[in-house]
């Protein structure tokens, strides 16, 4: 039978049970465009060393991120917490799926620890979706942030979230705990949800996004797409029209990649020209800060990323 391994990790265990019966989609040759830098560098093996003394878990690696052995090699991690099995299956997505175990409660300090001993200036928190969870998993991200905060007071903090699907109150109790930075990615336009995404609510993730503005109109929102799942150029503008609507300040638009032959296949590689067309046109519709390429990822260069977008808010309020 076929099943898709977990090979980060060496472990028998299906990856991917769901996954196991799909036919195989073959993995089509990538384009000369996307081309990155094998890991293996001193700064990368010291990134990964401090990764796994604190025994934690990186969406670099569970996601098979094409921009590990840039990232860390500047000591750029991006901790996904509470594990590293979702509770969801979506069709793109390499990490692990089925029941998670409990949350740690030491988590959050281990984290912490790991962010000033990397010495980070800005840190990514993620997680897998934990739909078991009554609140999702807000107050331990919400936990998370306060031991930042306590070890490392001038590390800004950017958390890339869940949808929270029915978790009342989740969403208050994540903004509350005030993060500089509140992503949530809506991945794919909403006619390929059924397919791509078929755990989430296209229109929740966009209401999420509004939300955290009513909340604190102060705080950066951040949303991202994937393109080459069969998205039509009009469906990639009117979502950008619906993140606007919501006030979200930074859209990044990056390549889907295939993980394994289980997952959906990539139907086209868009060329660097089309990021660059889709780029203009987002900051047309008033986006504070755009990333657009083939290889854009939520987390790459999140550090940089953040300090442009809070001189793109200065300039925009010095020319109201």
């Amino acid at each position: 039978m076929a099943v898709v391994l977990d090979l980060l990790h060496n472990d028998a265990r299906p990856r991917h049970p769901e996954k196991a019966h799909r036919p195989d989609q073959p993995i089509q040759r990538k384009p000369d465009w996307i081309r990155v830098k094998a890991p293996g560098s001193p700064g990368w093996a010291e990134t990964q060393r401090i990764v796994r003394e604190h025994g934690l878990v990186t969406v670099c690696e569970e996601a098979g991120c094409p921009n590990i052995g840039e990232c860390w090699e500047k000591k750029h991690a991006t901790f996904m917490i509470m594990g590293d099995t979702c509770t969801r299956a979506c069709a793109f997505c390499n990490v692990r799926t089925g029941l998670p175990q409990g949350l740690d409660g030491e988590e959050p300090a281990r984290v912490a620890d790991a962010v000033a001993r990397l010495g980070l200036s800005h840190v990514v928190i993620t997680s897998v979706d934990r739909d078991d969870l009554a609140d999702g998993g807000a107050a331990h991200f919400a936990a998370v942030i306060r031991a930042i905060r306590g070890s490392s007071p001038g590390t800004t903090i950017e958390v890339l979230t869940p949808d929270f699907l029915r978790k009342d109150g989740a969403l208050e109790a994540v903004v509350a705990a005030r993060p500089d930075v509140f992503n949530h990615n809506l991945e794919t336009v909403p006619a390929k949800y059924l397919k791509v995404r078929p755990g989430a609510r296209y229109f929740h993730s966009v209401r999420l996004l509004q939300r955290v503005k009513e909340l604190d109109p102060q705080m950066f929102t951040k949303s991202g797409i994937m393109v080459g799942l069969g998205e039509e150029r009009n469906e990639v503008l009117q979502l950008m029209d619906d993140l606007r609507s919501a006030e979200v300040d930074f859209l990044t638009i990056g390549q889907y990649l295939q993980p394994t032959k289980k997952h959906h296949p990539v139907l086209r590689f868009v060329p660097p020209e089309e990021f660059r067309a889709y780029e203009t046109t987002a900051y047309a519709k008033g986006f504070l800060l755009v990333s657009a390429t083939p290889l854009t990822r939520s987390s790459h260069h999140a550090g940089a990323d953040f300090a442009r977008l809070q001189q793109a808010r200065r300039d925009r309020l010095a020319t109201a």
